[in-house]
């Protein structure tokens, strides 16, 4: 992984709320500062409240750019896998995030772009472009970036189809990409849900794997969506416990 370094904004004669808008961001001490301290309660509620426990973290890849793929059935699925990332770390973790919710309103982008340190991604207009974005982001070396394919939360907690964004993404590239699943979060704080509940939260972490042999296209890129349901839907915890000696 490459050194971190600090370099002077060149935004700051712009509001707060356009340079957390914009993206990629530039950097920015205090908000470095409240993103450290931000992860380190975050990290603490989620163990003492939902007793979150995180399984395969070994998995993770330590150098490169890599994505992360999991289930969404929560606001807690996003927190819970930043807090399995090193805490050095954080400031190169970028979960996606739809811009016409977590970025439609000051409190919301405070929160998004500060504390999570989301990439706003258009799901309803301009996907091409946030796609194009999320490259640019995973060429630059050391950057991770979490997507849930299914594209919105689930109402049920059942995990749905995964949308071809993720495969036009990855399919025909060595780009590693890190399947996780996550059980007990849409019984702790399901959709609609204003207060989470103290529910014990599991994210299973699997090994990584790359989609280079898939062609670029929409053919390629549903065969990758497929194939990453089937892997994520193969970490159940349930599966895990059967198998466990």
């Amino acid at each position: 992984m490459q050194p971190w370094q600090y370099e002077t904004a060149t935004d700051l004669e712009q509001s707060v709320a356009e340079r957390l808008k914009s993206f990629p961001r530039e950097p920015d001490m205090t908000v470095y500062g409240l993103r450290i301290a931000a992860a380190s309660l975050i990290r603490l509620w989620l163990k003492a409240y939902h007793r979150l426990e995180i399984l395969g973290r070994e998995n993770l890849p330590t150098d490169g750019s890599f994505v992360v793929v999991a289930n969404h059935a929560s606001h807690l699925d996003t927190l819970s896998i930043l807090s399995a990332m090193p805490l050095r770390r954080i400031h190169r973790v970028f979960p996606a995030a739809a811009s016409d919710y977590f970025f439609s309103s000051v409190p919301r982008v405070l929160f998004s772009a500060i504390l999570v340190n989301a990439l706003p991604f258009d799901r309803q207009v301009d996907k091409k472009h946030s796609l194009e974005v999320c490259r640019r982001l995973l060429n630059n070396r050391g950057n991770v970036l979490i997507i849930f394919p299914e594209g919105t939360r689930s109402s049920t907690g059942e995990i749905g189809s995964f949308k071809l964004g993720i495969g036009l993404l990855v399919a025909g590239t060595e780009l590693p990409v890190v399947p996780c699943r996550l059980d007990g979060a849409y019984e702790a704080w399901p959709k609609g849900a204003l207060i989470p509940r103290p529910k014990r939260v599991h994210l299973t972490i699997g090994k990584p794997c790359s989609f280079a042999a898939e062609e670029p296209g929409s053919a390629g890129a549903a065969a990758v969506a497929q194939k990453l349901k089937a892997m994520v839907e193969s970490l159940s915890l349930d599966k895990q416990r059967t198998s466990e000696p």
